[in-house]
Formats: structure tokens, C-alpha cells, sequence
């Protein structure tokens, strides 16, 4: 910038100040009170406008702050406890917040970062990455299973105990596909419905009926002999599991990477699919 443009600039701002800030001679310029005071302070502004700026480029390029998370209630204590422990272990700047709901929630409004969802994303709006499949089960205990019988087809199940998982009170349909490649939905009153998975969970344990859902719930229980898996010669819903964010553009270190983590968790720890 010449002198003569930065003369004007600063004429321009003792107009809009209504004050002056330089004492001007033919051969010198020297700074009134009011303009060292005003130099002193908008220096101090200027450098904590550099500071944020470093900042907020620190928080694009280095994982720390806080990570927003949501994940569904059925989910979230079986499965992301141990992978989020490694995560924040390698990066000791960051900090996680999770919140545990069956219900959808909407990620703007409630300040998420991101979220984990299972089955058809709604949302058009959010960028979604894959991190693994999961199959839906019927499944029962064997207590309940020797004082009830079997099913030996789907429309059996109308004639036992259904355990439902139900959304803003909607029952979902239990849906089941032969060999042949028909497909019997089951839908109707359940016995129980709820919309937490582990409420149904403990109530098919107990013996009080029989439950249907994604077979990263029962896995361990199947295991374990605590649970039985029913029609198993029937093909069952395939449901994708996502994590889901916001935006695609300018997406912080602490979320790319830990979307990066997640979906290298999953594709090599995910036993339950």
C-alpha cells in the first residue's frame, strides 16, 4: 500500500471515529493519545484474530475438543465401548459425549457430530459411510421353547407370544423369506412392545415369548445357549449399519478420523453379522 493510500485510509477512519489519531507536519506523523490507545487495543484485537484462526486450523487438523455422538440404545453399550476406548486412547486432546436412544434423532438439532443408524436411512441430507450388516433373528429361550413348542413355519407365530420392538407405537412387520424366495409377513399385536430392544431382550430370556431383532443383540446369548434361534432354514431382513454426519465439506480431523477408525472396527470385529 502507497503512503498516499494509507493516508487516506487513515483519514477515513478518524471521519468515522470523529476523533484525531495522527498529528500531521510536512515531514512527520506523529500518533495523538487517542491514537496510541487505539493502535495499542486493535493490535491486541488483531493477534487474538490470529490465535482464533490458528485455533480453529489446529481443530481442522489435529484431533481434539469435544465428538458429539448418537447411537441407538440396543447398539451403543454392546458395540462401541471398546472401539471408542482405542479411538480416544491414541488421542488424549479429545474428549466423547454419547447419547444411547432406539429413536431417530436429528443430528443439527441436538449439536451431534455424527451417529450410528441400522436399517434405511430417512435423511437424504446426511452423508452416510457403511460400517457393517447385521440380520434380523427370531429368537426365544429354551425354557419358553419346552413349555411353548417351535414354530415350524412363520404363520405359526401368530399363535405364540410375540416380543415386539415398536416405534413412535408402530409395530414393526416380522418378515420371513423361503426357499423359493416367497415371503411371509407377520404383523399384528404383540404381547409385549416396546421401543427398547433390551427391555424385549430380558423379557425373551425370562421366558415370555418370543423376540425379534437384529442378531448384534442376541449374538452373545445365542452363544451361550441362553437363547434359540427359530425358523433358521428362513431368510430374514438384512439391515445395513451406518455412521451418518452433517456435511461433506471441511469435515474436522476428530470426526474423519474417527469415521476412518469406526469402519476399520467393524470390518474386521463385526463376529455378530
Amino acid at each position: 500500500m502507497t503512503p498516499a493510500m494509507a493516508g487516506k485510509h487513515v483519514s477515513a477512519l478518524e471521519a468515522a471515529l470523529g476523533v484525531r489519531l495522527l498529528h500531521r507536519t510536512t515531514r512527520k506523523l506523529h500518533m495523538t493519545e487517542a491514537g496510541e490507545d487505539y493502535y495499542h487495543r486493535s493490535r491486541k484485537i488483531l493477534e487474538s484474530l490470529e490465535d482464533a484462526d490458528n485455533a480453529a486450523q489446529q481443530l481442522q487438523d489435529e484431533p481434539r475438543g469435544l465428538l458429539r455422538i448418537a447411537a441407538p440404545a440396543s447398539f451403543g453399550p454392546r458395540h462401541l465401548g471398546a472401539p471408542l476406548a482405542a479411538f480416544i486412547g491414541q488421542y488424549p486432546g479429545l474428549r466423547i459425549e454419547l447419547s444411547l436412544t432406539d429413536q431417530i434423532t436429528d443430528l443439527v438439532a441436538g449439536g451431534f457430530d455424527l451417529a450410528i443408524r441400522i436399517g434405511s436411512l430417512a435423511d437424504s441430507s446426511l452423508v452416510a459411510r457403511k460400517l457393517a450388516r447385521t440380520n434380523m433373528l427370531a429368537c426365544a429361550s429354551p425354557s419358553y421353547i419346552a413349555k411353548k413348542g417351535r414354530p415350524q413355519n412363520p404363520a405359526d407365530l401368530r399363535n405364540f407370544d410375540r416380543l415386539a420392538f415398536s416405534r413412535a407405537t408402530t409395530i414393526g412387520d416380522w418378515c420371513f423369506t423361503d426357499h423359493n424366495g416367497i415371503t411371509s409377513k407377520i404383523s399384528g399385536t404383540a404381547k409385549i412392545a416396546a421401543d427398547n430392544m433390551d427391555i424385549l431382550l430380558n423379557a425373551a430370556l425370562a421366558g415370555a415369548g418370543i423376540v425379534y431383532g437384529p442378531a448384534f443383540v442376541f449374538s452373545e446369548y445365542l452363544q451361550t445357549n441362553r437363547l434359540e434361534q427359530l425358523l433358521p432354514d428362513y431368510t430374514t431382513e438384512s439391515l445395513d449399519i451406518h455412521v451418518v454426519y452433517p456435511s461433506a465439506s471441511l469435515v474436522p480431523a476428530k470426526l474423519r478420523r474417527l469415521i476412518a477408525f469406526l469402519a476399520d472396527w467393524f470390518g474386521k470385529n463385526a463376529s455378530w453379522m
